[in-house]
């Protein structure tokens, strides 16, 4: 389940279970940008094989005008030590 599944108030949820130390946000507010989304982020999943996706949160927003798409990802990436 992902992070924002329990939660529909706009609230924090936490997991001990998701463990993450990155975040990615992609987001398009025109139609065609829109469009290649999902393109654009499953392009950059596959350029960073060594990032463990630990959760995706998608979230829509909307003014009179405007529309907007963002599509968060959570990763864990093991950190080099010196």
């Amino acid at each position: 389940m992902s992070a924002n599944q329990a939660n529909q108030s706009g609230q924090l949820t936490l997991r001990k279970d998701v463990k993450f130390n990155g975040v990615k946000v992609f987001s398009a507010t025109m139609v065609a940008d829109r469009d290649q989304l999902g393109e654009k982020v499953t392009t950059w999943i596959n350029s960073h094989a060594e990032k463990k996706v630990t959760d995706l949160v998608v979230t829509q927003s909307s003014d009179e005008a405007f529309h907007c798409i963002a599509i968060t990802v959570f990763y864990h990436e093991e950190i080099q030590r010196r």
